[in-house]
């Protein structure tokens, strides 16, 4: 879900005027692939059950820029607004599965 999400934002940051493609574009494409990058480095160390956890922690954090980010977007250009608010409740819900998996993590995962 969060690579998919993360085509969409990309692509509908390409979209925007060019001098905020540079900007808040940049912004948003940057932090929407942060979001899966942390999740697979953090994987990468599950070995580590505190560092995993960290990573997932990272990319929540990331889910919610991303949030902010589209907000932000929304409002100065609401032309795209119906495209931005769609990604914004994506997100939200992968928000709220990366949550989740943090909780599920800390009480359930073996090292």
């Amino acid at each position: 879900m969060g690579l998919e999400l993360f085509y969409k934002a990309h692509g509908a940051s390409l979209k925007l005027p060019k001098h905020e493609m540079y900007e808040l574009g940049s912004q948003l494409r940057r932090a929407s692939d942060s979001i899966v990058s942390k999740i697979v480095e953090g994987y990468g160390r599950k070995k580590y059950k505190a560092d995993f956890v960290r990573f997932l922690i990272f990319s929540h954090a990331s889910c919610l820029e991303t949030i902010n980010h589209l907000e932000k977007l929304a409002h100065l250009y609401p032309q795209e607004k119906q495209i931005l608010e769609h990604l914004y409740t994506e997100y939200d819900q992968l928000g709220g599965k990366i949550y989740n998996f943090i909780k599920y993590v800390e009480q359930n995962w073996k090292t």
